[in-house]
């Protein structure tokens, strides 16, 4: 080979390297940013103030806005006011804060949650639901010993906030729940403390925050279960955490429109993770396995 051509081969290798190497790169993000996109702890989209008024669809984003991460969030180390963030989403995902199984909820939580409408029951979907109650119970029964749900990759969400409901992540589980369904395989595991450990009470589906309400409802039925998004979170100054006002910032707090957090110097944020859905398929009734919290009685 005359050393001209060696040349342009030596060249069009480097580039084809190249290429191939920034393809590589490109997809990789792609496939972590859909990770983050799929799990809690993560921003959403910069759009305007969810209202319980909008019931026709979910609040929408571009992809490329559901990836962002919230101000300062660093999935090792998550401090001061992403800390109390995390720590107010998990007690608004409590018993007490949302109440009753397909709907009942206090005026508070109205201002901070979203919530699928129930659409008109019928057989296909009743089949359906039974179908996912099924294959999750066959797909967790192991996991009623906490300690093989840790050994095979679930994370427990804020474990040193005191909690009814304690959500053991599979961050894996949530990034496939971006592109597939599978009921035996939840993002989260969903546990109540005893005295000897964790007490398995059931699962926890999501998908990213700009999926559609049809799409929701093509996993788990939306005349079953009410899917729901956490919404209008307005943090206080970062410089005023300690004495904020909770009565007025957070998730239980009095404000929940761009404009009202703008005007106290607040932070504020449409939606907070992504869309979840709960099911608890040891209890002995619909209402109660696609309750919106497990029934404590």
């Amino acid at each position: 080979m005359s050393s001209e051509n060696s040349a342009h081969h030596n060249e069009r290798h480097g580039a084809g390297y190249f290429l191939t190497r920034t393809g590589l790169a490109i997809a990789g993000l792609f496939l972590v940013t859909m990770l983050l996109a799929a799990m809690p702890g993560h921003r959403v989209p910069a759009q305007s103030a969810i209202t319980p008024q909008q019931s026709a669809s979910a609040p929408e984003s571009s992809p490329s806005q559901d990836h962002n991460g919230m101000p300062g969030m660093d999935m090792g180390s998550a401090k001061g006011d992403e800390k109390a963030s995390e720590a107010d989403a998990v007690a608004s995902m409590t018993p007490g804060h949302a109440h009753g199984a397909n709907g009942g909820h206090d005026d508070s939580m109205s201002l901070h949650m979203y919530m699928t409408s129930m659409r008109p029951q019928n057989p296909q979907d009743e089949a359906r639901a039974n179908e996912i109650v099924k294959q999750l119970r066959a797909g967790i029964e192991k996991y009623k010993d906490y300690r093989v749900a840790l050994n095979d990759g679930y994370k427990i969400f804020m474990p040193n906030v005191p909690q009814p409901e304690y959500h053991f992540t599979n961050y894996r589980n949530g990034f496939l729940e971006a592109f597939m369904f599978d009921p035996a395989r939840p993002t989260s595991l969903l546990y109540k403390k005893t005295s000897t450990g964790y007490e398995l009470t059931g699962a926890m589906y999501t998908m990213p925050k700009r999926a559609k309400e049809d799409d929701l409802n093509s996993r788990v039925p939306l005349s079953v279960a009410m899917w729901h998004l956490h919404t209008n979170l307005c943090m206080p100054p970062k410089d005023q955490m300690r004495g904020a006002d909770w009565s007025k910032f957070g998730l239980k707090g009095s404000i929940a429109t761009q404009e009202a957090c703008d005007a106290a110097g607040g932070r504020f944020q449409p939606v907070i993770f992504g869309w979840m859905v709960h099911v608890y398929p040891y209890e002995g009734s619909e209402e109660k396995i696609f309750a919106m919290h497990h029934h404590m009685d």
